[in-house]
């Protein structure tokens, strides 16, 4: 084994012990609190000097925890930088040393804050989360426009209806909008509704058509989206893990695979569980 080997070997072992993250989530709770008590005039001035001692050790330890996880890396030192997590962390932990950074308090700060969002890649869940947000914003960006010229088609028709009635909400486009907007919520979706019944009973439905369409069926889209994107994020999580145990050693083959179809068959009973419980439904529906 050569020593580039004997290095990396060694500092896997240290970063991918059991006590490792809990201590650098542990750190990183810390980095935050004096991040924050910083904020209040009176502790800065009582204790200033000791919180920049505070970060400039926090720092210091992010260095250290970095070069861990970097020289884990030794013996194939571009497959650290593969993973999207690791640039993330280089860039943020290096900026720190960036001239002009640490003279300007605004971006030291900022630089510090990124800091905290570290702990996203020392937590599986919520790291499946992100890459989740992530996956949704082209599907959520689609459903963004339906909805703003949904918003757009019924406000004009509610100018139409309502601007001479309810000129305080439908005086123009904009405000028609605004309006149109805030029913998304159904927030005072019956005051609307009586206000309108007193121009004509029939205005109930260009409410009730709104709320339907909008509020119901675009929220169920958007649930939709969602649920999908977590799936496709809880996929590369898993494809993830499985290149990270193949990449270890080959000796892990049989691991990496069993960890897969571990997974995947979790996957396959959520899905069977989900069509019992949608056929039972459709039956009491037939029963009924």
């Amino acid at each position: 084994m050569t020593v580039r080997r004997r290095i990396a070997a060694a500092c896997a072992r240290v970063v991918e012990s059991s006590w490792f993250d809990p201590l650098m989530l542990a750190i990183i709770a810390l980095n935050a609190v004096t991040l924050g008590l910083e904020t209040y005039d009176s502790i800065d001035a009582a204790i200033g000097r000791e919180l920049h001692l505070a970060n400039d050790v926090i720092l210091g330890i992010f260095v250290v925890e970095l070069a861990l996880r970097m020289a884990a890396f030794a013996d194939r030192p571009r497959d650290f930088f593969r993973s999207g997590w690791n640039v993330f962390d280089f860039v943020v932990i290096g900026a720190s040393f960036v001239p002009g950074v640490r003279e300007n308090a605004t971006l030291l700060r900022l630089v510090r804050l990124l800091r905290i969002v570290r702990a996203v890649r020392l937590l599986p869940d919520l790291r499946v989360l992100t890459v989740a947000v992530g996956r949704s914003v082209p599907g959520v960006a689609s459903l963004a426009a339906i909805t703003l010229l949904l918003v757009y088609v019924y406000g004009m028709l509610g100018w139409l209806i309502f601007h001479e009635h309810d000129p305080a909400n439908f005086e123009d486009i904009g405000q028609s909008m605004v309006t149109m907007f805030v029913l998304l919520t159904l927030e005072n979706l019956p005051v609307y509704i009586a206000r309108g019944q007193e121009l004509s009973d029939w205005t109930l439905l260009f409410y009730v058509s709104y709320v339907l369409v909008a509020s119901f069926l675009i929220f169920n889209l958007f649930i939709g989206i969602v649920i999908n994107s977590m799936e496709e994020a809880r996929a590369i999580e898993l494809h993830r893990a499985e290149r990270e145990l193949l990449d270890e050693h080959h000796a892990n083959d049989e691991r990496a695979h069993a960890v897969v179809l571990r997974e995947r068959l979790h996957h396959l009973k959520d899905a069977v569980e989900d069509l019992e419980r949608e056929l039972e439904a459709q039956n009491r529906s037939r029963v009924r």
